[in-house]
């Protein structure tokens, strides 16, 4: 990943106002690792929590994500992608029909075995996206 000068600003550039920036996107990413392991984590102590949504929008501002150095990002996006994994790793087969009341895309109970893959989806969207802002 591009960490400095002229490759910092291409990470820090929006292609539109309503798009967010390839450090935009990493920063989300890393924190959408984060809430998904807490509420893993959560579900695992409490019957079907209701979850708070995480905030996605207000973020952006709220933490500064295009003030951030992209390689401190870098860093940080690999320990919670190890972190999620871990919490995943240690589900036993009847803590996978545990279960969320999870607000998107429509306020529903849903399996953790669904959360894992919804955050997969996710990931694998996000990074897309960042794949056409540097391409374009």
């Amino acid at each position: 990943m591009l960490t400095g000068g002229a490759g910092s600003r291409v990470l820090r550039q929006r292609t539109a106002p309503e798009v967010w920036s390839p450090l935009e996107y990493a920063c989300h990413v890393r924190d959408v690792l984060l809430a998904q392991r807490e509420r893993v984590l959560l579900a695992r102590r409490v019957d079907t929590p209701a979850l708070e949504p995480m905030g996605r929008d207000e973020r952006v501002e709220h933490d500064g994500y295009n003030e951030q150095q992209p390689a401190d990002v870098a860093r940080q996006l690999d320990d919670a992608a190890l972190l999620f994994a871990n919490v995943l790793d240690r589900l036993a087969r009847a803590d996978w029909d545990r279960t969320v009341s999870y607000n998107y895309p429509q306020h529903q109970e849903r399996p953790l075995r669904w959360l894992a893959l919804h955050t997969l989806h996710e990931l694998r969207h996000h990074l897309l996206d960042i794949r056409r802002q540097l391409d374009s």
